[in-house]
Formats: structure tokens, sequence, C-alpha cells
């Protein structure tokens, strides 16, 4: 039996698969843990370390564009929705959207998913010229060469939470995107490094009420912003064209379990919140169901620089021949 090493973050709706309850036939699933998991997605992507690994979605992209031997299947196992992951310092006189033209905006890379998703968003419902922000980061992207003019690297060590509260960064985003985090993907990234801030240098939200106006952009688009796809070395896929339909199928198996044992996504708060807001499925696969969301992903990567324009020639060119039932 062939083996098959396998990376993913923590997501309750796969443990089946990793388990070895639901299986790929044929082959034995041998889990490899990475954490933070975005710290295997370099791995992958410059040195294919893994044979099935989950990916960001845009990175991914830039990885097929640039030749690189991976292909995917459309399982997203997470989705979030951005409105509210920019915050402003508490002195940079932000009050809407456009004021953050001409402003120092920090993120973690300038091609981590988020970013992408925030700037679309700002640039398609707002009218902001996202060329006039200069963009700081303090991280490497996963693919260099695809940075613009625009973007500023942090070069003194400080996290983009310190430059936040110093009022040297105008606004930031939230999270492993941006002030959430200091540094490149490691083990205890996310530990608190730095004092709490006080309430003079206190950032606030661009949007207050960002979870109606996501809710109400996804409404009105069909846009459910899309995170980690899962991706395979073009080479097993080559070797076995049939890999790709059993593994999306054991990946459906695997959510269809856990929520036949989780009714509702109780195990998991924020999807079953997420759920309630959309009144549907929080993590749905395949690609017809995610379609609006997966044009706007290479709309808006396209639009920034870091696809080519014509990069693809159709959503399923995106993925492995496979069969992908809605899931």
């Amino acid at each position: 039996m062939n083996k098959l090493t396998v990376v993913l973050g923590d997501y309750p709706h796969a443990q089946s698969l990793l388990d070895g309850d639901v299986g790929v036939d044929g082959y034995a699933v041998e889990p490899v843990e990475v954490r933070p998991v975005i710290g295997a997605y370099r791995r992958m992507i410059r040195d294919l370390e893994f044979d099935v690994c989950e990916l960001a979605p845009v990175s991914y992209l830039m990885a097929r564009q640039e030749g690189i031997a991976l292909t995917a299947v459309p399982v997203f196992l997470n989705r979030r929705f951005h409105h509210g992951d920019v915050q402003c310092a508490a002195d940079s006189g932000i009050h809407v959207p456009r004021d953050l033209e001409g402003r120092r905006v920090g993120v973690r890379a300038y091609s981590v998913s988020t970013g992408v998703w925030v700037r679309g968003v700002l640039r398609e419902e707002y009218g902001v010229d996202i060329d006039t922000i200069t963009w700081v980061v303090d991280d490497d992207d996963h693919i260099e060469g695809r940075v613009p003019a625009n973007v500023e690297r942090v070069t003194d060590g400080r996290s983009l939470g310190e430059l936040l509260r110093a009022g040297e960064i105008d606004a930031a985003l939230t999270g492993n995107a941006g002030t959430g985090r200091a540094g490149a993907p490691r083990a205890g990234w996310t530990a608190a490094t730095e004092p709490e801030p006080t309430a003079d240098d206190s950032p606030y939200p661009l949007f207050p009420e960002a979870g109606t106006l996501a809710v109400d952009h996804y409404l009105r688009t069909g846009i459910y912003p899309l995170h980690s796809l899962i991706a395979l070395r073009s080479e097993l896929v080559e070797d076995d064209p049939t890999l790709a339909t059993r593994l999306y199928a054991a990946f459906a198996e695997s959510k269809r379990r856990h929520l036949a044992a989780h009714p509702g996504w109780s195990a998991v708060p924020r999807l079953a919140r997420q759920g309630q807001r959309i009144a549907g499925d929080p993590v749905p696969y395949g690609i017809a169901a995610n379609e609006p969301s997966l044009n706007a992903m290479v709309r808006f990567a396209t639009d920034q620089g870091l696809l080519d324009p014509g990069f693809s020639a159709g959503l399923r060119s995106l993925f492995a021949a496979g069969d992908y039932p809605d899931a």
C-alpha cells in the first residue's frame, strides 16, 4: 500500500481522515504535524516536502503560475470574513475606508490570502485606491518576486503590533495576517510577547459593524473568502489519475461523519456562528459551490499583481481532473 504524508491544521471535520477512520483507497495516510500549519506552506511550495498539504489558496495559485509541480482538490477547510480584520492606530484619524489612501498599513506578507481578500473588498466595495497605500510587511512571501513597489519591509525587528501602537503605521491587519503574531511562522509565534495596549494606544476597528457588513457583502455577491485548499504533488496524480477523486471523497466523508456526531457544527463554535449567519454550510467543498469565491480570488490576485492576466483558463483548470460533487 502506498503512503501519503498529509499536513493539515487543527480541523475536527478532517480528523477522521487523519485518524484512519476514513480511508483513501489504496493508500495509508501518515499525518505529519507542523504547528503553526502556515509553517508547512513554504516547505511544500519550495521543496515539495509532503504528499498532501493544506495551502493558502493565493499561494497555491502563484505556485501554479510559477510552474511548481502542485495540483489541488477543491476542499476548503476554513473560511473567514475579513471586514473585521482592519484595525487603525489610535491617533490615525481614519474614519472611512478611503482614509486609508496614502497611509501605511501593516500586513504579514503582501501575498497572504487575508491581505488579498481585504484589499479586494476595499477596492471593489469602497473605491479605495489600494495602490496609494504603502503596505508594511515583516515576513517573506512564500513565492518571491511579485512584490509591487508600494511594499516596505520592516528592518528593525519590531512587530506590526508595536508599530501600530507607536503610530508608525496607520492601520494593520489582525491575527496571523498581521498583529496577532510576530516574525515568520514558528512554534509560539502567536504567544504574547508585547505589553497589553493601554487606553491611549489601543487600536480601533475600521468597520465597527464588521459582522453585519460581511454578511451583507456575502448575500449580495456570493463571495465567501476561501482559505486552506488541499494541494498534492502533481507527480502523485500523474501516477494515479483517480487519486484526486478518492482524496476529495475522503475529506467529504470525514466532514459528514463529524457533522453526524456533532450536528450544527456544535464542536466548532466559530463555524457554527458562520453557518447561522449565512444560513448554510460554513465550509462547502467543490467547485460549483464555490464559484463566486474562486472567481473573486483570481480577480483580486490578478488586480493586485500577484497573477498574470489570463492566468486561468477556467476554474476547473485550477484543480486536478476528478469528480467533485458539492459536499
